[in-house]
């Protein structure tokens, strides 16, 4: 078999074991004072439950950087067999990202879009709707999503959950950080000097045009209605001072980096007496 061929086999077989291995896991339950501090704890969850599987890939990746091509030895078919759930798993999550590029839910009243280069649209009718005060609140919330480039975290955070189907902990993992996202960027529109009642009145706006939930990776401005509630009453209190400081943290690429360079070492030096294990047992 081609080296590349049984490169994919094999990242597929024990990737997607340790993909749905760690996706099981119990989301925690987490409360913060800040909605940003919030934010951040519940998105790094979405992706730790990643990093084993791709510190597998890059394991792998290191073995076929010193395997011959093509592989010597027969693939046994017990692992092609094995390995072919695993392959639709990863087929259905990039036909579901592809399709929510795609798919069009109609006017999302007002939303962030576009994955590297995010911009604003606001609908006509949602601006009939509201004054100046509530349109400028939505503005900054939405400048948030922006910043952040939300769209694209959020199109990220989805393949994710669709890569751990059909665990309900990876579904309850994403949902929980859609929570938090939006409660976070309203906290960041009302310190940049919005108003909390009047992006309220900009969001229940947007929920009566909205009436289904805006799929991804659209950073809308109502998010999960069944937390409209929570929403509201946080933005009709008192911006209160943080008790928890939203403190600059290291990027997570960089800190994962030199993990994935230490896997691609190893698989290169010790990568072969493991494949050719699990090729004997298998076969």
């Amino acid at each position: 078999m081609e080296r590349e061929c049984f490169l994919t086999v094999l990242i597929a077989l024990i990737g997607g074991i340790a993909l749905l291995a760690c996706g099981w896991w119990p989301p925690a339950e987490t409360s913060a004072e800040s909605a940003r501090c919030l934010e951040h704890v519940v998105w790094r969850r979405i992706w730790w439950t990643f990093v084993p599987a791709l510190t597998v890939a890059a394991w792998l990746c290191g073995w076929a950087l010193v395997e011959p091509d093509p592989v010597p030895e027969k693939v046994p078919v017990a692992v092609l067999i094995a390995a072919v759930p695993f392959l639709l798993l990863f087929t259905r999550a990039a036909i579901r990202a592809g399709w929510s590029l795609l798919r069009d839910d109609g006017d999302p009243g007002t939303a962030t879009v576009g994955l590297l280069k995010p911009w604003i649209v606001f609908s006509p009718h949602l601006a009939k709707a509201l004054d100046d005060r509530a349109i400028a609140a939505a503005l900054e919330h939405e400048r948030a999503h922006a910043r952040h480039r939300d769209p694209l975290r959020i199109w990220l955070a989805q393949i994710v959950t669709d890569l751990q189907w059909p665990w309900p902990q990876a579904r309850d993992r994403f949902r929980a950080w859609i929570v938090a996202l939006e409660l976070a960027r309203d906290e960041e529109a009302r310190a940049a000097g919005a108003d909390g009642s009047d992006l309220a009145s900009a969001i229940l706006a947007a929920a009566r045009l909205r009436q289904h939930a805006i799929a991804s990776p659209v950073a809308a401005l109502i998010g999960e209605q069944s937390v409209l509630k929570q929403r509201i009453a946080r933005l009709l209190n008192p911006l209160t001072d943080q008790a928890e400081e939203v403190r600059a943290r290291w990027p997570q690429p960089l800190i994962l980096a030199p993990v994935l360079l230490i896997a691609v070492v190893l698989g290169s030096a010790f990568g072969e007496i493991v494949v050719r294990t699990l090729l004997r047992i298998a076969a």
